[in-house]
């Protein structure tokens, strides 16, 4: 019996120190643009320290051209998201109601990624009652024009860009509400 208790509390100890290691990890590399596996975590940037946001421009799912270049002297928020994505479902509502609450100063704006065809996504984005607008991104070219800002696995993803262009924070997986009005608020 003591021997099995010992065990226990062993692996528990062990459990509880590979948990907090992990975190901590994850705090000491908070900025830096490693791999990374859509864990949630947010970064805020300094203005110091923000980067400009790389150019974007694309055919949004019903057609229209859509540049960020067109957004300056406005907040942006950029979602990252797939209609295959579970996490991207999970956010979606949070999304909705912080556009809807923020208004037309903050302009909301998707990416969509790895669909092939156009129907899933205008689904999706039907479904959940985004109004703004999404970028059709089928093979994930655009996306990777911002290397070193979002991995290309991390879905979704979302960044906040200042009202000069540059990213102001970032979320690498799911986003809520209160997150986003956040970081908002500090990009502006």
């Amino acid at each position: 019996m003591f021997r099995r208790t010992t065990v226990v509390f062993a692996a528990v100890l062990l459990a509880a120190t590979a948990c907090s290691s992990g975190q901590q990890a994850a705090q000491n590399r908070q900025g830096q643009t490693g791999f990374v596996s859509g864990s949630g975590n947010v970064s805020v940037f300094a203005p110091a320290d923000r980067k400009q946001a790389p150019a974007l421009t694309g055919t949004t799912l019903d057609g229209k051209t859509w540049s960020l270049a067109d957004q300056t002297g406005k907040v942006v928020v950029l979602n990252v998201w797939g209609s295959w994505c579970n996490p991207c479902r999970k956010e979606a509502p949070d999304l909705v109601a912080a556009a809807k609450e923020l208004g037309p100063s903050v302009q909301f704006v998707g990416l969509n990624t790895r669909d092939l065809d156009k129907a899933p996504p205008r689904k999706f984005a039907q479904e959940f009652g985004m109004t703004y607008p999404s970028i059709f991104d089928p093979s994930g070219k655009l996306l990777l024009g911002f290397r070193g800002q979002i991995s290309p696995s991390a879905i979704p993803s979302t960044l906040v860009i200042d009202k000069n262009g540059k990213v102001a924070a970032r979320v690498l997986g799911e986003v809520s509400k209160q997150t986003l009005l956040g970081m908002v608020a500090d990009a502006r």
